[in-house]
C-alpha cells in the first residue's frame, strides 16, 4: 500500500508524468509525419528516375514494362514487397501526375533526396501532405481539377483513406460544382471548398447511403431522423465544413401551439444556425411555408445580434425547382435539396454538370444580347 503524499502520488509527479507523456506522443506523431513525407518524396523521385529512363529514347519506352519487372524483382530482393511491379507503376504515374507542380530546382540528382521540409506543397516545394495510399487513390482520378480539389480537402479536413473514397464515390466535387459559375469551379479546384455564404455548403443531392435505409421499403421521417442521429458522424461529414450538431426535434411555442424542428445545427464558419426539415416524398408549398416560419422564429428569438441569419434546408425525395422559385422570395435563406439513399452515378453527375454549364452559358449570352 502506497503512503498518502508519497512522491508517486504527489501532484508534482503526476504533472511531470503528463508533460513527458505529451512530449513522447508529440514526438512520435512528428516522426510518423516525417517518415510518411519522406516515403512520398522517395516514391516521387523513383517515379522521376523511371520516367527519365524511358525518355532516353523511343526504343526504350516500348520496353517499359520489362524494365519495371526487372526493377521490381531486384528491389524486392533487397527491400521487400513495397517495390512490387504495381507499386513501381504507381510511382511512375505519381511523378507524371504531379511533375508540373514541382519546380525543376526542387528535383534532386539521382540517388539524392532534398532535406525534409514543412508541410505546405501549395507553394510548389517538394513536399506532400498526404499519405502514399491517399496519393495512389488520387492519381486514379483523371480530371485534374477534381484531383486537386480532393487533395486540398483531404489535407484540410484530415480525411482517412476510406473517407476520401466515400467523398469521391459520392461525387462531392461534381455536386459542389453544380450551381457555380466558371470562375467558381476554377476556385473550387484551386482552393478547395471555401465557405463564406450559405450557398457554399448546399449540395443537391445529399447522398445518405450510409443510413442503411432501403428506398424500396417504407420508412417514416422519424425512421430517417433516428438513422441520421445513429450515424451522426457520417451525416456531419456529408453536410460539410463547420457544422456542429445542437438538437433534434427542437421545440418552440407561440400562441400556445408547439412546433418541432427536425434537426438543428450551427455552422461556425457561417456563424449561423442551420435548421433541417426531413420530408418523405414530394416537396410541397406547405413545406416551404413551414420552413419559412421556422427560420423567422430562429432569426427573431434564437440567434444573437452578432450572428448571421438562419439557414433553412429541406431534404426531400423529390423537388420541383419552379415551385421553390415561385413560393419563396428571392432573398429567402431557404434551400430545398433532394436526398438519395445510394451512391450516385458519376456519369450522371458529370452530365448534369455539363448541362448546367451549357444552360448557364446560354443565360449569360442572353443577358449580353439584351444589353
Amino acid at each position: 500500500m502506497k503512503k498518502s503524499g508519497s512522491p508517486e502520488t504527489s501532484d508534482g509527479i503526476v504533472n511531470l508524468l503528463e508533460q513527458i507523456r505529451g512530449l513522447v506522443l508529440s514526438a512520435r506523431k512528428t516522426a510518423a509525419i516525417a517518415i510518411n513525407s519522406l516515403q512520398v518524396i522517395t516514391n516521387f523521385e523513383i517515379g522521376r528516375m523511371i520516367v527519365e529512363h524511358e525518355q532516353q529514347g523511343a526504343e526504350r519506352a516500348q520496353y517499359g514494362k520489362e524494365v519495371l519487372k526487372i526493377l521490381s524483382s531486384r528491389l524486392m530482393e533487397e527491400f521487400g514487397k513495397g517495390f512490387s511491379r504495381s507499386n513501381l507503376e504507381y510511382m511512375r504515374k505519381f511523378y507524371l501526375a504531379y511533375q508540373e507542380r514541382i519546380p525543376k530546382k526542387s528535383q534532386m540528382p539521382s540517388g539524392k533526396l532534398p532535406a525534409l521540409t514543412a508541410t505546405s506543397s501549395r507553394q510548389g516545394e517538394l513536399s506532400f501532405r498526404l499519405s502514399w495510399s491517399q496519393y495512389v487513390f488520387l492519381i486514379g482520378i483523371t480530371d485534374n481539377r477534381a484531383r486537386s480539389f480532393y487533395e486540398i480537402e483531404v489535407a484540410e479536413n484530415n480525411w482517412s483513406l476510406p473517407e476520401l473514397r466515400r467523398q469521391f464515390d459520392s461525387g462531392l466535387y461534381e455536386r459542389l460544382a453544380l450551381g457555380r459559375d466558371k470562375e467558381g469551379v476554377r476556385k473550387l479546384a484551386q482552393r478547395g471548398q471555401i465557405v463564406v455564404k450559405p450557398q457554399d455548403v448546399i449540395k443537391d443531392p445529399y447522398v445518405l447511403e450510409f443510413l442503411g435505409l432501403d428506398e424500396k421499403e417504407k420508412y417514416s421521417e422519424s425512421d430517417m431522423e433516428t438513422a441520421i442521429i445513429d450515424k451522426l458522424e457520417h451525416f456531419l461529414l456529408e453536410l460539410g465544413k463547420g457544422f456542429l450538431f445542437e438538437a433534434r426535434q427542437k421545440r418552440f411555442t407561440f400562441d400556445e401551439e408547439h412546433f418541432f424542428v427536425d434537426l438543428v445545427f450551427y455552422n461556425r464558419l457561417l456563424r449561423c444556425y442551420v435548421i433541417i426539415d426531413l420530408k418523405i416524398g414530394k416537396l410541397t408549398h406547405q413545406d416551404l411555408g413551414q420552413m419559412q416560419m421556422y427560420v423567422n422564429y430562429f432569426d427573431r428569438y434564437v440567434k444573437l445580434d452578432n450572428e448571421n441569419p438562419t439557414v433553412g434546408i429541406i431534404l426531400c425525395q423529390k423537388k420541383h425547382d419552379a415551385l421553390v422559385e415561385i413560393t419563396l422570395p428571392k432573398d429567402a435563406n431557404i434551400y430545398a435539396s433532394q436526398y438519395q439513399l445510394y451512391l450516385p452515378s458519376k456519369e450522371d453527375l458529370r452530365q448534369r454538370l455539363m448541362e448546367w454549364a451549357e444552360e448557364a452559358g446560354r443565360s449569360v449570352a442572353g443577358e449580353r444580347t439584351e444589353l
